[in-house]
């Protein structure tokens, strides 16, 4: 597959070519906005990282270390965030963002397509050396349930080695 060519507007990433376009309907990459394809900045990093696309700010092409940079200043949490999507796309996750219910990530289970089908958990980041109080950890959990979705808990160490703490609501 020849690699998706997108573009850098603002904060957006999107593509209107006939590649980002299969691999939306393929493997649920981007979002259809009218007659294009908006990437979010995990999963426009994702692609970049796998060879998938090329990302361009008008006619000039934008190197990893650039487009690390100037996602940095777009997203001051894009190095806690990111390593969560990878992991969890590579595991086989549909992973979409969650800035609607305050959250870092929708993900939905493995073979399942967003808009057919909800989202399991909704994902909230963080680095293992943050601290997190009862009242933090309710409001997430009230968000979660509110959206009738399993909170997971995504701690990512210095190694960025990320361990996941899932929590449901139960009825006894």
């Amino acid at each position: 597959m020849k690699k998706i060519q997108a573009y850098l507007t603002g904060q957006i990433i999107s593509s209107n070519t006939s590649e980002s376009k299969f691999l939306y309907k393929k493997s649920n990459f981007g979002e259809l906005v009218g007659e294009k394809i908006h990437y979010s900045l995990p999963e426009a990093l994702f692609l970049f990282e796998k060879a998938k696309i090329e990302i361009y700010m008008g006619s000039k092409k934008i190197s990893s270390r650039e487009l690390l940079s100037k996602f940095r200043r777009i997203d001051k949490r894009i190095q806690i965030k990111y390593p969560v999507f990878k992991n969890l796309r590579e595991k086989g996750y549909v992973v979409k963002t969650a800035l609607k219910f305050g959250a870092d990530f929708r993900v939905y289970e493995k073979n399942s397509k967003p808009g057919k089908k909800h989202a399991k958990w909704i994902v909230f980041a963080d680095h293992e050396s943050n601290r997190l109080t009862w009242h933090e950890f309710s409001a997430k959990n009230r968000v979660a349930h509110s959206t009738k979705k399993n909170l997971l808990l995504a701690i990512v160490d210095e190694e960025n080695s990320i361990t996941y703490y899932e929590i449901r609501w139960l009825k006894p």
